[in-house]
């Protein structure tokens, strides 16, 4: 580490916890985030603070005047470009010594996700529809990666890391998709959910990066902004779980 990046990432290296071998995990991991909008805006922003070597971001809309009360990665002069390619730009702004991946594309099957999935580390959730999440779990599952789940929904928001062979996945959690029967209509947002559920996505992937503290998993952290509660449920791994039940506890 040269003089410059050990002044740039100083304060976080005084945790006993990272230290610069820390630093360094950080510098070699590969982070992928499914989504470029509210949760990936600030969970995004903070791994590349951090210095997580490789960013990967996989969405393939287009950056729209209603994103911006909570997609901070994209601005006005950005309207009409591909999500990933704003995003690109903001991070390598923020941080030039990182490399951002981009993938333009909606992934539809976990055959597909799989094979992108394989080369990263770890894997965030920062979709906004069950569907994806259920093949972000499938894939994840044959890959053996952990992931992190996160979900807003007004001034509510919630999170849990699915680590293979560890706890509980997805669909233990949400068995079916008639659950997110609500998730048809476009969700009431406020920028600051996402953005806190965002940033408890990135403080997560750090730790299993640095394989320190206690993850989310087997734990659903609910998060009530309009009463400003934080509740924990613990999540029970099914047997009959079609997704995970063959493996292990």
């Amino acid at each position: 580490m040269n003089a410059q990046k050990f002044e740039k990432y100083a304060r976080q290296m005084i945790f006993p916890e990272i230290g610069e071998s820390g630093q360094e995990k950080l510098q070699d991991a590969k982070v992928l985030l499914i989504g470029a909008g509210g949760l990936g805006s600030s969970c995004s922003t903070y791994l590349a603070a951090a210095g997580v070597g490789t960013v990967g971001i996989c969405d393939n809309d287009m950056v729209e005047l209603s994103n911006l009360n909570r997609q901070i990665l994209h601005n006005p002069n950005r309207i009409g470009t591909l999500k990933v390619n704003s995003a690109q730009i903001t991070l390598t702004a923020a941080n030039p010594e990182i490399n951002i991946e981009t993938y333009p594309e909606r992934l539809k099957d976990a055959g597909r996700l799989s094979r992108v999935v394989e080369g990263y580390d770890v894997i965030i959730d920062c979709s906004d529809n069950a569907p994806t999440r259920y093949i972000i779990n499938t894939a994840c599952i044959e890959e053996n990666k952990p992931w992190i789940y996160g979900a807003v929904n007004g001034l509510e928001g919630q999170s849990m890391t699915i680590i293979p062979g560890r706890g509980p996945c997805y669909r233990c959690l949400y068995p079916s998709a008639a659950a997110h029967s609500r998730e048809a209509q476009a969700a009431p947002v406020i920028g600051v959910t996402p953005g806190i559920i965002g940033i408890v996505q990135a403080a997560e992937a750090i730790k299993l990066i640095l394989n320190v503290g206690k993850a989310l998993v087997g734990r659903l952290l609910f998060i009530d902004l309009l009463e400003m509660t934080v509740a924990e449920f613990a999540i029970s791994k099914n047997a009959g779980c079609m997704s995970c039940g063959k493996r292990p506890p």
